[in-house]
């Protein structure tokens, strides 16, 4: 990298805490003006803030893309904006429209305190930025020539610093910010892979022929559990935040369905990039850095460091939304329930969730040193607990009882835990019976929710005649 490179990268880093300094809170401001930025959150806002959160794993796509090809697609792009379809059309409206702060807040309203504690863990552990610090922490290595474990602490300091001053507003502004910096950034290494050795035709040509396959050498039982992770999207923190924070139920539902469409120009941009990857760097030795190793090939000084800016902006965007997620999970759900908290403010309760929860991305980080395997562990997990318990609250007028949901959430996520774990205590590293994570975990989920539909409720409907 070159003099005017590592320049970029420095006024980017000293100018994120300003801008989002900027946005500071009030001493006295409410609840909903911390988490939610007051419910004003309008159309463009609403979009830039979400599209570039819900990208952080922009090493994990290269990493994927190298390694599997067009593949890719199938895998992170497809089922993730089928969910947020899904999302947009059943439950934006109904989100928005219910006027609540987390999504551990309604499953209290719905099944009282301790179900909303359990739910509120699960939320806290799945919302945790591990994956993007460790992608932080690997692009300091790759281009800064920095120690890995100096790029994680210095990467989640400058992503976080700022919302410990303006909450929501500053993610939403900083984001805004970094929305157009990831979509440049890829922009010009693809004019530039595409101007040097030509379009399609060169992919075809010269890629290994399963990465032109829709499986990419993986088995269709393999892809098919992504599109079960992918349903997380119907839990997900991030959407629901965006929800409860927009101006009107509209703009709630517009929002996501245009963010799908910048979602799918997004992977069109990160997967060929990925395919140049693969023919030009063949014996890479760290597919995690595919995009990084690439753009040193191609770009010339000033323009290697924007491509740098967009991969850290992609990164950072989503590191600081979601450690404000897992602060916010912390401080308001989960410490008033352990704690004597109650004559603490809540921007003082969020603030020691965001410590905490930046302590423990980085622990995290430093465990595991692939993007995908932790995404693959906290979407095996919390996805079975939380998936039914939450989507009830949307269906039924009458969720299912306080125990039911609070088993249901305690019991299938420990099953999927377990089995995540069972790969190390068996000497081939399978997991049990080959049967990946999620499912045995949502099928008792299932399972419980079909006992209480067939059975019980068959029960209460027999009780309510005889009383007649």
């Amino acid at each position: 990298m070159h003099f005017f490179d590592y320049v970029i990268i420095i006024l980017y880093l000293l100018a994120l805490p300003v801008f989002g300094y900027f946005w500071k809170l009030k001493k006295d401001s409410s609840a909903s003006e911390i988490i939610l930025g007051g419910r004003a959150l309008t159309l463009p806002a609403f979009v830039a803030s979400l599209v570039s959160t819900w990208y952080g794993g922009i090493l994990g796509v290269g990493e994927y893309t190298y390694l599997y090809g067009i593949s890719n697609w199938l895998v992170f792009g497809l089922p993730y904006y089928l969910a947020a379809f899904l999302f947009a059309f059943f439950l934006a409206k109904k989100a928005r429209e219910s006027e609540l702060l987390t999504i551990p807040e309604r499953l209290k309203t719905f099944y009282g305190d301790r179900t909303g504690f359990a739910g509120s863990i699960v939320v806290f552990l799945m919302t945790l930025p591990a994956a993007y610090i460790l992608m932080l922490g690997v692009l300091a290595e790759e281009m800064l020539g920095v120690p890995f474990h100096v790029g994680v602490i210095c990467g989640a300091f400058f992503s976080v610093i700022y919302l410990f001053f303006g909450g929501f507003n500053s993610v939403v502004k900083t984001d805004i910010f970094q929305f157009f910096i990831m979509f440049i950034g890829f922009i010009l290494l693809l004019a530039f892979l595409i101007y040097d050795h030509g379009g399609f035709n060169f992919l075809i040509e010269n890629l290994p022929d399963k990465h032109l396959t829709w499986h990419g050498g993986n088995s269709g039982w393999y892809i098919s559990i992504w599109y079960l992770i992918a349903l997380s999207t119907l839990v997900e923190p991030s959407f629901y935040q965006r929800c409860y924070a927009a101006k009107n139920v509209s703009t709630a539902r517009k929002g996501i369905f245009v963010s799908i469409g910048f979602w799918m120009f997004f992977d069109f941009l990160t997967t060929t990039t990925g395919l140049y990857a693969r023919i030009l760097l063949p014996d890479l030795q760290n597919p995690v850095a595919a995009y990084p190793e690439l753009a040193q090939m191609v770009l010339p000084a000033g323009l290697l460091g924007l491509f740098v800016l967009s991969l850290l902006a992609t990164i950072m965007s989503t590191v600081d939304s979601y450690t404000f997620l897992a602060g916010t999970t912390f401080g308001y759900d989960i410490l008033p329930q352990i704690s004597n908290s109650g004559k603490i403010s809540v921007s003082k309760r969020i603030n020691i969730g965001i410590l905490i929860s930046v302590i423990g991305a980085i622990l995290f980080a430093l465990f595991f040193r692939s993007a995908i395997d932790i995404w693959h562990a906290f979407g095996s997990i919390g996805t079975p607990a939380l998936l039914l318990p939450v989507l009830i609250t949307f269906v039924r007028k009458k969720a299912l009882p306080q125990g039911y949901a609070f088993y249901s959430i305690i019991i299938s996520g420990s099953i999927s835990l377990v089995w995540y774990f069972s790969k190390y205590m068996t000497s081939d590293e399978q997991y049990w019976f080959k049967t990946e994570p999620i499912f045995p975990g949502l099928l008792f989920s299932i399972a419980i929710l079909g006992y209480y539909l067939i059975f019980r409720s068959e029960e209460s409907c027999q009780d309510r005649k005889k009383s007649l």
